[in-house]
């Protein structure tokens, strides 16, 4: 796969998607949305691939929107150019996606990270939603995926003063999953992803899908929901293989049927 805003790489059972805009502290643009969602379509297809890493440079995993794209749109424009559908099918990815974040992730970027699975942090890092400073608001899920993260108060405060807050703040909210030193971010996000890609595919899949239902739902329908995703994974050749492996006392197979 080529792109003109991304690098990908495939090792060990994952992939690296590296947003390539290192001169604009790789704002989000629409090309490079679109070719997003294109690569996290053929990768989620892709029986290599069993978790896939995004990520940006030490200086910016991503530092917001391309706002020159946006400045003379009209509410017409924006909406006859639906950019925030794009949006909607990375929530669709059945793999699970692991953000590795340095730096800056302001704006579209830290709506980014937050519609991923996990986020890895480096000791740099800095999560916000400046959107309030130029008079507008976070339209990519950042009020919702953010409320969801951190609760109403911490939120708020987030959004209303458009302040951004650091790695540590992130990690004691429950934004981010681990701080790691700069220099370790990268590779403690590859080992995570190795961990989640030496599991059974559907297994993981599945699970994803029910823990990103109990934001949907009732805990009524989201148990439900879980029942019928427990019974299913019974049906798979993975079920079988990993309990005759415990019950026999060695390493499962996992074929991913």
């Amino acid at each position: 796969m080529t792109y003109s805003t991304l690098l990908i790489t495939k090792q060990d059972g994952y992939a690296i998607v590296q947003f390539n805009r290192p001169d604009v502290l790789n704002a989000l643009n629409i090309t490079l949305m679109q070719e997003l969602v294109e690569a996290l379509d053929v990768l989620d297809t892709d029986k290599e691939v069993r978790a896939i890493i995004l990520t940006g440079n030490e200086k910016a995993f991503a530092a917001g929107a391309d706002i020159k794209e946006m400045s003379d749109a009209s509410a017409v424009d924006m909406l006859i150019r639906d950019q925030f559908a794009r949006w909607d099918r990375i929530r669709k990815i059945k793999s699970p996606i692991i953000a590795a974040v340095s730096g800056f992730a302001l704006g579209g970027g830290c709506e980014l990270s937050m519609a991923c699975d996990l986020i890895i942090a480096s000791e740099t890092a800095k999560f916000g939603q400046p959107e309030i400073n130029i008079g507008v608001m976070p339209g990519a899920g950042g009020t919702q995926r953010l409320t969801r993260a951190v609760g109403k108060a911490k939120a708020m405060e987030i959004v209303l003063t458009g302040r951004m807050i650091t790695a540590q703040e992130a990690l004691q909210w429950g934004l981010v999953n681990r701080i790691v030193p700069v220099e370790m971010y990268l590779e403690e996000a590859k080992s995570l992803a190795r961990e989640i890609a030496s599991k059974p595919p559907l297994a993981v899949r599945l699970a994803k899908e029910a823990v990103l239902k109990a934001f949907d739902t009732t805990i009524e329908g989201g148990l439900e929901f879980e029942r019928k995703n427990f019974y299913l994974l019974s049906a798979s050749a993975d079920q079988k293989e990993g309990m005759k492996a415990f019950v026999e006392k060695r390493k499962p197979l996992w074929s991913g049927k």
